[in-house]
């Protein structure tokens, strides 16, 4: 796994969040992480590049299938990840539709490591040089 990437956590839940950044600073320590709280801030920050993306799918405002489909559009080689407890099949379908690798809530390091090595599941079953 190469140095010097760029996560993008958002997620209305300051645990969800704080338990995701853990995670990526302690097995990724020279990666930069970014958190929002919602889509409005995720999507006013200004970077040139991000190369992990995970988003919760029910937040205040845009949702996060809404959300990964804009910043799939700003950031196309990006691994964008829905995290989320709501595992409906209609969450699924609609992650799946719009690119977005799927894992259900709660949060677990094996989780968030499957998010890393697979990325965009329709691009590539094996890590995508994060």
């Amino acid at each position: 796994m190469s140095s010097n990437k760029t996560a993008l956590i958002v997620d209305d839940s300051k645990l969800s969040r704080t338990m995701i950044s853990t995670i990526l600073k302690q097995s990724f320590p020279d990666w930069e992480v970014l958190e929002a709280v919602d889509a409005e801030e995720a999507l006013e920050l200004n970077t040139l590049s991000i190369d992990l993306i995970t988003l919760d799918m029910n937040m205040p405002g845009m949702d996060g299938v809404a959300l990964g489909n804009k910043l799939r559009k700003r950031f196309p080689k990006a691994s964008i990840s829905l995290i989320t407890a709501n595992t409906q099949n209609e969450v699924r379908e609609m992650a799946e539709i719009s690119n977005l690798y799927f894992i259900a809530k709660p949060i677990t390091e094996e989780k968030i490591f499957e998010a890393v090595k697979y990325g965009v599941p329709s691009q590539n079953k094996s890590a995508p040089g994060i």
